[in-house]
């Protein structure tokens, strides 16, 4: 079963978040999916990872950019693992889909967002009732995530 994790952001934006996840997840040796609710929150992600650091990037692709196989990261609003990615984030409402070919699923969902909230709700009933390992992660008042359940 693939372990899927709940990131419940209501200090920081996704933006300042997904960069730091990302970067865990290359020290790791894996490659990762991002998937976005629209082609244009792709675009965006995409210029942002470019330039959230002075001191670097993050090396990722589109479809835009091809040589998906070859990409650590694939940035995409399609299901899809074109680059045999171990752990798929979900951002900006993407739904929980096919769970088989990650070992991680990480969902971060805009708290003060009561559509995102349901969605979020909705996918852990889901994901629980199809015997996955699930986590919540919200973070605490000194910036750090705790793991509420």
């Amino acid at each position: 079963m693939t372990e899927i994790l709940f990131y419940h952001l209501d200090r920081r934006p996704l933006e300042s978040v997904l960069p730091g996840l990302l970067e865990r997840s290359l020290e790791r040796g894996w490659r990762a999916v991002v998937q976005a609710g629209s082609e244009e929150r792709v675009e965006a992600l995409d210029a942002h990872l470019w330039t959230y650091t002075e001191e670097g990037f993050l090396p990722h692709g589109t479809k835009k950019d091809g040589a998906a196989a070859h990409q650590p990261i694939w940035l995409t609003a399609s299901e899809e693992n074109p680059n045999r990615a171990n752990v798929l984030f979900l951002v900006d409402g993407a739904a929980l889909g096919e769970t088989a070919p990650y070992q991680r699923v990480v969902m971060l969902f805009d708290g003060q967002d009561p559509d995102r909230l349901a969605g979020a709700r909705a996918a852990w009933a889901e994901a629980k009732a199809a015997g996955h390992e699930v986590t919540y992660w919200k973070q605490a008042d000194n910036g750090r995530w705790e793991k509420q359940a």
